[in-house]
């Protein structure tokens, strides 16, 4: 019997409850029903009392374990202050885009004191997922795992004896509401989470007056097997994890299978899920798991190290073995936090599963109906919105983030998907609604280095200029979409967690320095590409992606660091409907939320 170990939150004991209607004999699918309450309570870490919001009292929040092909409905009520949306993460909501959850863009926020009912099927996929709040920066209390189990009860790998989730998360002092606007008006490097967590538990590294915080303890049993789903839900960084003494398998990411392999670092990239197997087969002792995040090295802006661990603790270690429970456990040997190789050939490491090995996984289609080439980075906007500027950092002028030199506004009155279903317009205070460029406006040396900095009369001050707009990009049902990301060096050389909403896709390939199609097509795994809703857009790199644009809907594409996507790294796809019933989107549930302004 395969057991799941539930995260432990902030000195609450993780409770969930799924109630499993309508099953019946046979493995049946059934409906899986939460209520998710939201609120705020008063949590105690690093010698403060801070007021977060959460559902269920819980952080991480409440576990959602379904079995493929069932169907999850989730009661939120909210008794928060603010305007909430569950977005939840990787699910493909076939003909179900009114419940992917994503604030203005399929609908408006639940207001306090309201409530509202997600449904949707999880069909097709197997693995790990999360869900999180997608208003403002609140999903750094507001998430928790999706857990989806085969029908058979059969993985392409030996079962593991338990499943334990490991959510890296951020622990903040600081108000998110307030954090999430001083990015959407250029950001400021100053807000910075106040330590880092794992599954709740920020770890022995903090401390309040001289008392080490609590460490996420995985008790263990030699020779078993243990699945650890690993999910990134922080707002700013990729992570590398590792575990001292133990090397790692991996076998799913995104709730895909892909082909094992084994490695004694994983790295899981912001809104990424990793699942790895790992044996207790290390010698019976206490062992560190540990999460460190990665950053570019200097000229880009540096924020503090971040690492947390938890302990992997072997059950009945024999009593000779004094320095096991004297000593503090074996840390392991950690990547450089400005280590952004690692992480490349990491995830270059990645591929599918064959259809016979995995019967959800689709072929790669040959034919290609759009081909997008999609820049990113940032750039910069006057001010009061004046024509002409001082740049290079002077006030005069704002940094934002781009796709193709355009940053994102986010709708004020209508959501997108409301608009194109009641074929009404947006009201975007002034700012256009305009279709997402295919290719930038210029070319350039898009990963020379010395574009990083921002500087008065540096070379990237002409590249600065940026402008407003909501920007979509609609396709015919069933096309074939080709999507190459180029991270650029402008003003910053981050990598770039790009999500798609509502759809998975396969990642051909991967590049360092400019993308160039005549000799980088040739790279192209066509064959055996991993399926995924979340990039890791190399460093100064570039990243292709092929999809079939087949599920109807408004379907939001954005960088997974908070500080980017809400700085304007962000479109709208919008995906016709097809010709018959079964691929067209149906109405929206009658209780979807109204705005308020």
């Amino acid at each position: 019997m395969c057991k799941i170990m539930p995260p432990v939150a902030a000195g609450l004991v993780v409770f969930f409850f799924a109630v499993l209607l309508s099953a019946a004999a046979g493995g049946d699918a059934a409906v899986v029903e939460h209520t998710f309450v939201v609120n705020q309570v008063r949590m105690r870490h690093l010698c403060n009392d801070t007021l977060v919001t959460v559902v269920n009292g819980q952080f991480p929040g409440t576990a959602v374990e379904a079995t493929e092909g069932d169907t999850v409905v989730v009661h939120l009520v909210n008794q928060s202050p603010y305007g909430i949306t569950i977005h939840w993460h990787g699910v493909k909501q076939r003909l179900t885009c009114w419940a992917d959850g994503a604030g203005m863009i399929t609908q408006c926020p639940i207001q306090p004191n309201t409530t509202f009912t997600y449904r949707f099927d999880v069909t097709g996929q197997e693995g790990t997922l999360w869900w999180h709040s997608h208003v403002s920066a609140l999903r750094a209390t507001l998430h928790g795992i999706i857990v989806i189990r085969p029908r058979s009860g059969a993985y392409p790998f030996p079962k593991p004896d338990v499943e334990v989730p490991v959510i890296i998360g951020e622990w903040w002092q600081r108000d998110l509401v307030k954090v999430d606007q001083n990015f959407s008006i250029g950001g400021s490097f100053e807000d910075n989470p106040a330590a880092i967590a794992i599954n709740g538990k920020l770890g022995d590294l903090y401390n309040c007056s001289g008392v080490a915080e609590d460490n996420f303890v995985l008790d263990v049993e030699p020779g078993k097997t243990y699945m650890l789903r690993l999910v990134n839900a922080a707002l700013f960084s990729e992570y590398y994890f590792k575990v001292a003494g133990h090397k790692l398998t991996v076998v799913g990411a995104d709730a895909n299978y892909v082909r094992p392999f084994t490695t004694d670092v994983v790295a899981v990239a912001a809104g990424e899920t990793i699942d790895v197997l790992m044996v207790a087969d290390a010698r019976p002792c206490r062992y560190y798991m540990a999460a460190l995040a990665n950053q570019p090295p200097v000229p880009d802006p540096q924020i503090p190290e971040f690492v947390s661990r938890g302990v992997v603790q072997y059950k009945n270690i024999p009593s000779d073995a004094q320095n096991c429970t004297e000593k503090s456990p074996l840390m392991p040997a950690m990547p450089d936090q400005h280590d952004t190789i690692t992480t490349f050939y990491f995830h270059g490491n990645l591929t599918g599963l064959q259809p016979g090995g995995n019967p959800l996984l689709p072929q790669v289609r040959d034919r290609v109906d759009e081909r997008l080439f999609l820049t990113l980075g940032k750039g910069s906007m006057c001010t009061n919105n004046k024509t002409s500027c001082k740049r290079g950092g002077n006030p005069e002028s704002f940094e934002v983030a781009y796709i193709n030199n355009v940053s994102f506004h986010l709708p004020e009155t209508t959501a997108v998907l409301q608009a194109r279903y009641y074929g009404g317009k947006l009201n975007n205070n002034g700012v256009p609604v305009q279709d997402l460029p295919s290719r930038p406006p210029r070319a350039f040396n898009f990963t020379d280095p010395v574009l990083i900095p921002v500087v008065p009369g540096g070379k990237m001050e002409e590249l600065e200029p940026t402008r407003k707009a909501t920007m979509t990009r609609r396709f015919a049902h069933n096309a074939t979409v080709e999507v190459v990301f180029q991270s650029t060096a402008t003003m910053q050389s981050d990598s770039n967690p790009m999500h798609l909403h509502g759809h998975d896709f396969f990642v051909l390939a991967q590049g360092h320095g400019n993308y160039d199609a005549a000799r980088d097509v040739r790279s192209y795994n066509l064959v055996d590409p991993p399926m995924k809703n979340t990039v890791q857009v190399p460093r100064l790199g570039w990243a292709a992606i092929r999809f079939v644009a087949d599920n109807p809907g408004a379907w939001f594409l954005h960088c997974h660091f908070e500080f980017h996507m809400a700085m304007g790294m962000a479109a709208v796809f919008e995906v016709d409907n097809g010709p018959t019933l079964e691929t067209t989107l149906p109405p929206p549930p009658s209780d979807l939320p109204k705005c308020t302004r």
